[in-house]
């Protein structure tokens, strides 16, 4: 059996942390809640971590979560209109994955 994300979370327009953590709990009695939250925890901390490093995180079917440069700028105050100069960023990025991508477009 091939396990989905569908299989297990309703599908709604949000969903937070703890909503994710009590719906894989009812999903997977067999795991104490405080587990899930363990597990989930790890799971976000650690793709933290990593983007933090500068590495890319990829999973499978899903997506790829990296971090993309912003250049420094010059910029506009909106409220004055006066020029501020923009430091250079780096902000994170996720692309879809390619099955995650045609589940999403099933159907249209």
């Amino acid at each position: 059996m091939v396990w989905q994300a569908s299989d297990c979370l309703d599908t709604r327009a949000t969903m937070t942390k703890s909503e994710l953590i009590q719906q894989l709990a009812e999903n997977n009695p067999h795991l104490y809640q405080r587990d899930v939250e363990r597990i989930v925890t790890a799971i976000f901390d650690e793709i933290g971590a990593a983007l933090a490093r500068g590495d890319r995180v990829e999973l499978r079917g899903f997506g790829a979560f990296s971090v993309k440069r912003r250049d420094a700028r010059a910029g506009r105050n909106p409220r004055t209109g006066d020029s501020v100069d923009v430091e250079e960023k780096h902000i994170p990025f996720f692309k879809t994955g390619k099955q995650l991508r045609e589940r999403l477009n099933e159907g249209l």
